[in-house]
């Protein structure tokens, strides 16, 4: 069982900054599992008895992603933090392990995506797919390991800056790049590791909804697909 506080970074009377664990659900985990919400609005309730905490989402990452997090404890920070996620001005990093060193060391990968939603999955198509919204997002190869329980016989660890926030963006986006994420279920189905996914939500930035106060937060991944790189 998780601790909620424990995953808390930050906290104050408008926002509260939390590196949620990969395996925990942001909203609506299966029926007896704890999720990010029902354990922030116990631990927000137990901290003011009688009053009926608020709690808002305003992005979420998925279940077997671990990373940083920010929740609104008012409506103005709500609307301020999705104003800012929105336009874009909220930077987005992450950490991502793939098992093969694509051509180029950086790049930028640009494709237009859709989602299914009845298999909750996402894939590339056309832009003249109705449906299809434009995925952006950068890439550089960081290091190198040897591992030889993936394909491969190494874990690459790889660097990601989105630009746009789709579903399963980084997952789809470096699959159909050649460098599909270890551990990944739906989009790397050859992947033999037996690996947790390799995807951290490693630094977010944005400015506070209330005072404008410029806030970033990094952490370091837990998982097993980054243990050994050094420079982690």
């Amino acid at each position: 069982m998780c601790n909620i506080e424990d995953m808390i970074l930050f906290e104050d009377k408008e926002i509260v900054v939390c590196h949620k664990m990969a395996g925990v659900a942001v909203q609506n985990a299966r029926v007896g599992a704890a999720d990010m919400e029902s354990m922030l609005m116990n631990y927000l309730a137990t901290r003011n008895p009688g009053k009926i905490p608020y709690l808002g989402i305003v992005h979420r990452l998925d279940q077997p992603v671990e990373g940083v997090l920010v929740f609104a404890k008012t409506k103005k920070a709500a609307a301020g933090l999705t104003k800012q996620i929105t336009s874009g001005s909220v930077i987005k990093e992450y950490l991502a392990v793939t098992d093969r060193m694509p051509a180029k060391q950086k790049d930028r990968l640009e494709e237009f995506l859709k989602k299914d939603g009845r298999s909750n999955t996402s894939s590339v198509v056309t832009d003249k797919i109705q449906g299809a919204k434009k995925a952006v997002l950068d890439y550089e190869v960081l290091e190198e390991l040897e591992d030889d329980r993936t394909g491969t016989g190494k874990r690459v660890l790889v660097k990601i800056q989105l630009e746009t926030g789709r579903h399963h963006q980084i997952r789809v986006q470096m699959a159909h790049a050649g460098m599909a994420l270890l551990g990944d279920r739906k989009y790397n189905a050859g992947d033999k590791s037996g690996l947790p996914l390799g995807l951290c939500s490693c630094h977010l930035v944005f400015r506070h909804p209330t005072n404008g106060k410029k806030m970033g937060f990094r952490v370091t991944p837990k998982g097993e697909c980054f243990a050994g790189f050094p420079n982690l």
